[in-house]
Parts: structure tokens; sequence; C-alpha cells
């Protein structure tokens, strides 16, 4: 009995010891992730509401919710003057609650859409598009307008653009885009940049894309871009809209002019200086004389002048086209600036490229007799010598070997500026590489609707590398040799104007913006390698 006892206390001891091993092994350490958004469950007043005349909506849902970035995701159409109060911001709880701060109108569908912005507490997870939509009236207005846009320049849409429609009743004019809310407001939905306005009622309207900067729903040109459709459209409409956005080139304005120097002055600017008109209106020395050249980096004018001048100020007159304006600028006494010099290459310089040399002030003259360019075995290089003076530059010309060193070098007087200051000898070295380490590419364009096109060459950032310009009798072959390797991408521009740049749009001319195409495919190239690709254009 005793040895019974025994061996039933050695296998309960085991029994037990067992199940406290499986215990340990079976604990739960988590269970699966939480992907299930929040489920709407009412709303007060019911979502679709008619005869609407509430003040505080509440939109109930089955779990705790936060909402993301509201302000950018939460849109209302039409907009309110007085934007309401939307809770919770920056706590959870299970409803949302709306208070609306300005009155309505009379017979009006409103729709109040999320976006992404309903999220739950724990995992984040979204409620996508949720929409809350009541109208004043006796219906809730049904119709949409669908479509998409894209950047009318760059490889990539921003994401987020505003959709804008402006009845075309008796009061509309294009001007209000510049001062006052749309009618009707959506979003790009996401990065396939698709829109879509809905809960519309019947009638004609303008219907613009807006990159909103100050997310006002009105364009400021200064730092928006936008996009338009040509003619009114009218609702409803089975058709869908491609619309190009883009930034338009600002009409010319200058600003209070600022003294940098002794003899030096300042004009910021926007817009495009070419064919400005400087004059000076204060009394100056007969012998006065001035010299202006645009800046490379900024929107600036450099105004140079001489004699010095005793005098408290300077009044100038401005004027391009219809714009004039009277400008004064307060004289100081200064110290004067000395003669310093820029280049556009440090090291290594490309087979296709020039040597650039620029200056702080306006070069008077140069003589190429003072200036020459040696190899590594000390033999004299010809080189070309143009002066810009849009940019106040001397380019030094001259045709690069490979695997080759160069001497530039430009003795005492070779330069001299509007002030009889001229260089001290000036010692520049430049390298070139191998052909071997560039790539060539070779690009045989088709279905082009029209020429002249430019091709141009990207980099990741969408900056130039290089472009070249066809006419129709050039043929639909681009070639470029010596490149760096790296990837790249192509642009190509219609080049209706035949100006040999790309000319952005203008909404209140309905211009819109020459159409151009980026290739989003990226092309990498090597180092001693020919590519040869063939493009079709849309």
């Amino acid at each position: 009995m005793m040895l019974k006892r025994f061996l039933y206390g050695i296998i309960g001891l085991l029994v037990i010891s067992a199940s406290v091993r499986c215990a340990k092994r079976g604990m739960p350490e988590g269970g699966p992730k939480d992907t299930i958004p929040p489920v709407f469950v009412k709303a007060l007043p019911e979502n679709y509401s008619t005869h609407f005349n509430k003040e505080e909506i509440r939109i109930y849902f089955n779990e705790y919710i936060k909402l993301d970035n509201p302000q950018r995701q939460i849109i209302i159409s039409p907009p309110m003057t007085k934007k309401p109060a939307i809770t919770p911001l920056g706590s959870a709880n299970k409803y949302i609650r709306i208070i609306l701060n300005d009155s309505l109108k009379e017979n009006t569908t409103y729709s109040i859409n999320f976006g992404k912005s309903i999220t739950d507490n724990n995992e984040g997870n979204p409620y996508p598009f949720f929409k809350y939509v009541f109208s004043t009236g006796n219906y809730v207005d049904s119709l949409e307008v669908k479509g998409s846009l894209q950047d009318a320049f760059k490889r990539e849409t921003e994401e987020y653009v505003s959709v804008l429609l402006y009845e075309a009743d008796e009061n509309y004019t294009d001007s209000l885009v510049y001062t006052t809310p749309p009618t009707y407001i959506s979003y790009t939905k996401d990065s396939t940049n698709n829109f879509e306005l809905s809960n519309l009622k019947a009638g004609k309207y303008q219907l613009i894309a807006l990159l909103d900067k100050n997310d006002n729903y009105t364009y400021d040109p200064k730092q928006d871009k936008i996009g338009f459709h040509n003619e009114l459209i009218t609702i409803p409409t089975d058709k869908s809209f491609s619309l190009r956005l883009f930034k338009e080139k600002l009409e010319f304005k200058a600003f209070r002019p600022k003294q940098e120097s002794l003899q030096h002055i300042i004009f910021g600017y926007e817009g495009s200086p070419e064919n400005l008109e400087i004059a000076t209106l204060s009394n100056t020395p007969n012998d006065f004389s001035y010299r202006i050249f645009q800046d490379k980096k900024t929107d600036s004018l450099h105004f140079w002048f001489t004699p010095e001048i005793k005098t408290d100020s300077l009044v100038f007159f401005i004027k391009k086209q219809n714009y004039q304006d009277t400008l004064v600028t307060k004289l100081r006494a200064l110290e004067k600036d000395s003669l310093q010099f820029e280049t556009s290459h440090k090291g290594n310089i490309n087979f296709d490229e020039a040597f650039q040399l620029s200056a702080n002030i306006p070069f008077e003259k140069a003589d190429a007799g003072k200036i020459s360019i040696e190899k590594t075995d000390s033999t004299n290089v010809p080189f070309t010598l143009v002066y810009d003076k849009k940019y106040n530059a001397y380019t030094i010309d001259f045709e690069k070997e490979e695997n080759q060193k160069y001497s530039i070098t430009a003795l005492p007087g070779a330069f001299t500026d509007m002030y009889a200051h001229s260089n001290d000898t000036l010692n520049f070295r430049l390298s070139t590489k191998a052909y071997t380490d560039y790539g060539n590419l070779y690009i045989n364009l088709t279905n082009v609707k029209s020429f002249p096109v430019i091709l141009q060459l990207l980099n990741a950032k969408d900056e130039v590398q290089k472009e070249i310009y066809h006419t129709q009798t050039d043929g639909n072959q681009f070639d470029f040799i010596n490149i760096n390797p790296s990837t790249y991408y192509i642009r190509v521009i219609y080049d209706a104007n035949q100006n040999g740049v790309w000319d952005t749009g203008n909404f209140l001319k309905k211009q819109q913006p020459e159409e151009s195409f980026i290739f989003k495919k990226p092309i990498e190239i090597r180092a001693n390698w020919d590519y040869t690709e063939t493009l079709t254009l849309p």
C-alpha cells in the first residue's frame, strides 16, 4: 500500500511538472496584428440628410479613432467661410464631432470628405474616403466629374492637388480664382493623380487644378501651380478630363534697389528682365555711365556706375513694355569693390563643354594675346574668346583631347573692368578623361506629332544635363555622346513657337503650356558602353 501511494505521488508530480512546462510553452506572446479599419456605426443627423438645419454633427464608430493630418485630409465642399471645428484632435474618441460655425446656403448639398484621416487608435488603420453628405434643400445632388492630372514639366506630380469647380453663373469672371473660394472642391486621391468631384448640381463650371501652398482655395501665382480646362464644362457629363499642372511665369516687377558697395546697386525683380530699360532721373555728372548684367543664381540685376556721386540718393525710372515704376535708393559711403573672378569648371571638363570666366565687376575689354592654353607637353592650344554681356562672362573654348591636362594662363592686363582695374596672373588647371570613361546614348524617337522638338537628358532631380534640338529635316535620331555614367530620364518638348525653350501657360490668357512628355523608365548609362533606345511618344 505504501509503495502504491509512493508511485501515485511520483506520477502526480510528473503530471504537474509536464502541465507547467506545457503551460509555459503555450503562453500567448501577442495575437496577430490588427489590420481591420474602424467601422462606421451611425451619424446624427443621418448621412445624406435633407432639410439640414443643425449646428452639430456626430459620426460614431465601433472603436476608438483618431484624425490623422485633418487640416490636409478633410475637405468641405462647397467651402465654408468659417471652417467648422472638428474633433478629436490629438486624442482618441469613438465619434467625430463637427461644430458648424458658418451659416449654410439654401438648397445646397454639402459634403465633408475625410480622405484617409480616420484611423483606429491602436494600429493606425485608415478608414479611407469616408464622406458625410447633407443637403439644406429637398434632395441631395448626385452628379459627378472625374479626371486625372499630371505635372506639365516634371517627372512626378505632387499629391493632394486641389481640384476646383467654379459655377459659371452671371457673376463668374476668371479673376474670381484669385480672390474667391470655389463652388466645389476635391483633392487628387493618391499617387495615380486621379480626381473625382461628387454630389454636384447641374450647370456650367470652370474646372481648375491648384497646387495650393496656402490651402486657402485661391490662386497665388507667386507660389501655386495651376491647371485648367480651356472651355467651361457642362454637368452632367460622361467625359473624363485631363489637366496639366504648371507654374506661370510672373509678370515683371522690380523691387526697391539696394546699394551693395560704393558704386554697385542691386535690383531685385520677379518675372523676366528681358528688354528692361533702367534710366536715372537724378542729376548726374556729364560723364556718368553705367553697366548692367544679370545674376546667374538669383533674380537680381547688378547696376554698376561711374564716377562716384556725392548725393544722398539715386532715383531710377524702370520700364518694360506696359510696366513702369520709379524707384529710389539711398546712398551711403561704402567701400569700393575689388575685381574678383569665378570659373565654370574646376578639375575635369567634358569634351563638348566650354570654360567660362565671370567677374563681379563688368568687363571693359579682354586681350586674347595675354591668354594662353598649353597641353601637358607644353604645346599651345588654339582657342576662341567670346564675351557674354548678359551675364558678364568670357567663354574660352578650345578643342579637347582625351586623357589630357590643360593649363590656362591669363597674364596681368588680360582682363580689364569698367574702372580700369585688371587682373594679376591667373592660372587654371583642367583635365579630360578617357573616352572609355563615358557612355554613348542613341535615341530613336517615333510617333512625333510635329517639329521642331527638344529632347532633354535629365538626371534624377529633373535637372537638364544635355539637350538636342531637332527640326524635321534633322530626322528622329538623337545622339548623346560622351556622357557621364549615371541614371537618366528623357523629356521631349514640342517647341510650338520655335523659340528653343519650353514655354509655360497663362490662365487669364487661356494659354496652355507647350506640350512635353517625360519617359519615366530610367536609362542606366555605364562607362565604355553604347546604348540604343527606341522611344515612342503617346
